[in-house]
């Protein structure tokens, strides 16, 4: 009886080891290792793996945002130099300048295709872009467009700028500072705006006490007498800056759009996030302009499209698509763009390939669609 318990905790002590052993490798790295996954894009001397590419549209929105400081004199601009309208107040205000469309071209991994060296014919020559799309076979590519390497949402401040960057402060007298008053220094800045103004009238006049020797030494004189003027009366009308920042929007459709937002713009806080509500919507629509007969283009469908009998070099038949921005009702801007992801697939035979002539192919960077296909004979 103890034998027969022994022989059967021997037997359970077997079982729980081997389904340890199971359960290990079937989560080990070399269990993970025996996993299937997608062909990728490359040549080797066999032949080459390839993909086309869908249209994806970078949508860049430049904004600028301007800053008003009000001038240490700001109240007595219209009592001294007769300047209207002078807010004593600062003024910050965002708009938007420009929106702009960039197409440009993604790897579509629902076409993905191969393509095996024959030696009965002259396909070898095939190139690729960075992400395995084909360019061209026994035929010279040039990638055009914009390099979009990320395509994540970016921010981008581009510029800044002062309408008066020299600080006013410097050219203020000994006479000016001694003054007991704001009042009484706003006078007399004022009045030595007007002698400086006074003193450039004489010199292009040529009526000053001390007249330049040369050209280039009275635009010096001109020059330095403007950006005092400018500094000075910064301290009445105020100072205005600008800062433009640009902000880039990727928008890759499978299917048509009827209306969502792209982003918001608040005018106190610039470009702000779709789901921001501080911001006024800006929507996109994207409208399927059906240039090319609708197939299905699922990944299915075209695995099975793709039989083994079939031979040659697959290429985009694109579509056309509309993006339009728009704010309200008012329309913003709005481009027609290829969409390869809207129109269907093509075969070229292999027979195009044989050895009795050299076949130069050339597919749209950004569509994938033939830009250039010429037969070259052979030389006899």
């Amino acid at each position: 009886m103890v034998k027969h318990l022994f022989e059967a905790k021997d037997r359970w002590m077997m079982v729980v080891s081997l389904s340890f052993i199971i359960c290990h490798l079937s989560f080990s790295p070399i269990g993970a290792q025996t996993l299937l996954s997608e062909y990728q894009p490359g040549v080797t001397q066999d032949g080459a793996i390839y993909r086309l590419p869908k249209t994806a549209v970078a949508v860049t929105v430049r904004a600028v945002k301007t800053t008003y400081t009000p001038g240490d004199f700001a109240k007595y601009a219209q009592r001294y130099l007769r300047l209207n309208n002078v807010s004593t107040e600062p003024i910050v205000k965002n708009e938007v300048v420009s929106v702009q469309q960039s197409a440009f071209a993604v790897a579509d991994t629902t076409k993905t295709y191969a393509v095996k060296f024959d030696s009965r014919t002259v396909a070898a020559n095939i190139k690729l872009s960075a992400d395995g799309c084909l360019l061209a076979i026994n035929s010279e590519s040039v990638e055009g467009g914009t390099d979009y390497s990320q395509t994540q949402n970016s921010t981008l401040s581009v510029q800044s700028s002062s309408i008066s960057n020299t600080d006013p402060h410097q050219y203020l007298t000994e006479e000016i500072l001694a003054a007991g008053s704001t009042a009484k220094m706003a006078e007399l800045t004022a009045q030595e705006i007007y002698d400086i103004r006074e003193n450039r009238n004489l010199l292009i006049k040529g009526q000053a006490d001390f007249m330049p020797k040369d050209g280039e030494q009275l635009r010096l004189m001109l020059n330095q007498l403007q950006q005092q003027d400018d500094a000075l009366t910064s301290l009445f009308a105020g100072s205005v800056s600008r800062d433009t920042t640009e902000r880039t929007f990727f928008v890759c459709p499978s299917k048509p759009i009827d209306s969502q937002v792209l982003f918001r713009f608040s005018q106190l806080r610039g470009l702000v996030d779709a789901d921001d509500l501080s911001g006024v919507p800006y929507y996109i629509k994207v409208e399927d302009l059906n240039t090319v007969p609708s197939l299905v283009a699922d990944a299915a469908a075209t695995k099975k499209k793709q039989k083994s009998s079939d031979k040659g070099i697959y290429v985009n038949v694109p579509s056309k698509m509309r993006l339009t921005i728009s704010q309200g009702n008012d329309l913003v801007d709005a481009a027609e763009h290829p969409a390869p992801q809207f129109g269907h697939v093509e075969l070229l035979s292999d027979q195009l390939f044989n050895k009795r002539y050299t076949t130069h192919l050339l597919l749209s960077p950004v569509s994938g669609a033939v830009d250039k296909l010429e037969a070259e004979l052979p030389k006899k």
